[in-house]
């Protein structure tokens, strides 16, 4: 029992954890982490291996959305087989932190990224990826899900060390704290940077477009080519391997969460991400003269007045205002959502109820 209690503290189950199994597990079951979700196949680990998991009937039926579902880095509760069989997931332990984004298009729902994860490490390349506006919406994600947000930049040896810091101040200059680590995948550097930032029983997590190196960049901290990747093209641009999301135990205990190039990366009433991307202007909000000030056109807005001084930088303003907007929207339309969702899960179990008891 002891051993097993160890072996889920190396994957990240703590205190709060257990006490959240404490009053969801069933008799009979125990607690395992998914590795691996590719659409409704998961792989759970438990007893130094991965292996199948199937969702109990009971469960899919009562779930009321995508979200409710496991994903990557979740915890969740088992049956495990007596014999031959898949492990059954028969509940999602409530989740500390979380990576989401509104589903590709114009829905207005949640697309699960992975969960309870302690740093989202946000991979650009140093060419043609580099860009500040959509590390903000990075940013805005990763303190959505109360995520510790560090950036990495690859390909540095694709460009001169003079341009290498420029993006550096650039990114810099665009109010943006988070730490940032240089590395290249092909000569090595600032890798043991970034090796030296992964400790045992954490759990990371690499974001970024298609072909910035992530693939590259778990083979070079695992030390072997187990993951697929393709040669770049001549102008430094990668290739999209990487077809589903999963969890990687490293050689020190730490855990790497790898994900397919995102195209689109919408964003869904992410009112704590805002504030915590948008420290500054949040700051300069709370001095407006009026309460619901939009920073738009209002007398008395600290915003504008910062804007107006050069305090405020203007691509950052209206980089704000185009994320606020977008995450409004699609807010308002996935409460609207949610609501007919309910009623017709409400209307569906009366007519179950209705035809067991005639």
């Amino acid at each position: 029992m002891e051993n097993r209690i160890m072996e889920l503290k190396t994957l990240g189950f703590d205190g709060w954890f257990e006490e959240q199994a404490a009053g969801m597990l069933r008799q009979g079951q125990c607690v395992a982490r998914v590795t691996a979700v590719d659409r409704d196949a998961f792989l759970v680990r438990r007893q130094n291996a991965d292996v199948y998991a199937e969702l109990a009937g009971r469960f899919r039926f009562e779930a009321q959305s995508a979200v409710d579902l496991p994903c990557a880095g979740d915890w969740v509760c088992v049956t495990w087989p007596a014999s031959d069989g898949p492990v059954i997931i028969h509940a999602v332990l409530p989740r500390k932190t979380y990576l989401r984004r509104r589903c590709p298009g114009r829905t207005a729902d949640f697309q699960m990224i992975g969960a309870n994860i302690d740093v989202a490490f946000i991979v650009q390349g140093c060419q043609y990826d580099f860009n500040v506006r959509r590390l903000d919406r990075y940013l805005v994600m990763a303190g959505d899900g109360h995520v510790e947000p560090q950036i990495i930049l690859t390909k540095t040896d694709l460009i001169s060390l003079e341009e290498k810091e420029r993006l550096i101040d650039e990114i810099r200059r665009s109010g943006i704290s988070a730490p940032v680590i240089p590395v290249s995948n092909m000569t090595g550097a600032g890798l043991d940077d970034l090796k030296d930032r992964l400790a045992c029983g954490k759990t990371y997590c690499l974001l970024g477009s298609s072909g910035v190196g992530k693939t590259t960049l778990i083979n070079r901290l695992t030390g072997n080519e187990e993951f697929e990747t393709e040669t770049v093209s001549e102008t430094g641009e990668g290739v999209h391997t990487t077809v589903r999301r999963q969890l990687h135990l490293l050689e020190n205990g730490a855990m790497l969460m790898d994900n397919p190039g995102m195209r689109e990366l919408g964003l869904l009433g992410t009112d704590d991400g805002m504030d915590a991307t948008f420290m500054d202007i949040s700051d300069y909000a709370a001095q407006c003269r009026f309460r619901d000030c939009t920073h738009v056109r209002e007398p008395g807005c600290a915003v504008l007045a910062a804007l107006k001084s050069g305090a405020l930088d203007d691509d950052r303003y209206q980089s704000y205002l185009k994320l606020r907007k977008e995450s409004e929207y699609y807010g308002m339309t996935y409460v609207e959502k949610r609501k007919k969702d309910k009623a017709f899960g409400r209307m569906v179990k009366s007519v179950i109820k209705k035809q067991t008891r005639d």
